[in-house]
Order: structure tokens, then C-alpha cells, then sequence
């Protein structure tokens, strides 16, 4: 299984009233997670979109366990929970700076053209993405 770990400075702009991270600011701290995960492997998720694909959120399940709060760095790890040929489910941990969980996370994908939304296998049009996924993804 391969996990990527991208470190995130948290700014003032990503806190609320009561001084700690607001909740919807880690929907975006882990796609950045998924974006690294994905350079890591050798990919850019935009050449996947200059073919016409996009890969959309379909499900996304989260729970906060600890708040971080302006200046922390958030690291956050992600890998690949499980993968079929068509979806994707990324699996992702928010650590605090001292190492505890500071949220934990699910993401699932599904790839389609971008014109239609008609799903796509990855497997056919990605075939160096699919061999990637199924040696990273979790067993």
C-alpha cells in the first residue's frame, strides 16, 4: 500500500469564531491530499480532463476527532482504500502536529466523460493509472 503525506500550514483565513479549522476547509485539504497521492504515483489529474474525463465525488463520509487551529501544520495522509477498475476510494487521516488524528476520511470516485457523465473503466482508458492503483491500493 502506498501513502502520500502532503503538510499543510494552517491559515487564519481556514478558522472560525471559535479559533479552529472550519469544518468544510478539509474537503479541500484532502483533495490537495488526493492531488499529491497522485503526483507521487507519476499522474497529473489534469491530463486525465485535457481527454475529456473528470472524476467526481460520489461519496464522502468524514469524522472530526481533535481541531487544529491557526499556524498548526496539518499533514494529511492518503492512499488508496480500495479500487475496482472504475472506482476509487481514497482513504485519508488528518494528523495534528503532535501526530493524533485529527479527522479521518473516505472519498469515493468514479471516472466519466465529461460531456455526458457516462461512466468510464479506468482500466481501458488509463491502463498506466489502473497498473498504478492496483499496485497501491490498500490489500
Amino acid at each position: 500500500m502506498v501513502i502520500s503525506q502532503k503538510e499543510i500550514e494552517v491559515r487564519y483565513a481556514e478558522t472560525d469564531q471559535m479559533g479552529v479549522v472550519y469544518h468544510a476547509n478539509y474537503l479541500i485539504w484532502l483533495e490537495m491530499g488526493r492531488a499529491h497521492f497522485i503526483q507521487q504515483l507519476g499522474f497529473q489529474y489534469a491530463d486525465m480532463e485535457k481527454r475529456g474525463i473528470v472524476s467526481p465525488v460520489i461519496d464522502l463520509q468524514i469524522s472530526y476527532k481533535k481541531p487544529l487551529r491557526y499556524g498548526e501544520i496539518a499533514t494529511i495522509k492518503t492512499w488508496v482504500e480500495s479500487y475496482d477498475g472504475i472506482r476509487v476510494v481514497y482513504g485519508y487521516e488528518v494528523l495534528t502536529p503532535t501526530n493524533e488524528i485529527a479527522a479521518t476520511a473516505t472519498s469515493k470516485h468514479v471516472c466519466v466523460t465529461k460531456e455526458t457523465f457516462q461512466p468510464v473503466l479506468i482500466r481501458k482508458y488509463f491502463p498506466d493509472w489502473h497498473e498504478a492503483y492496483e499496485r497501491a491500493k490498500k490489500r
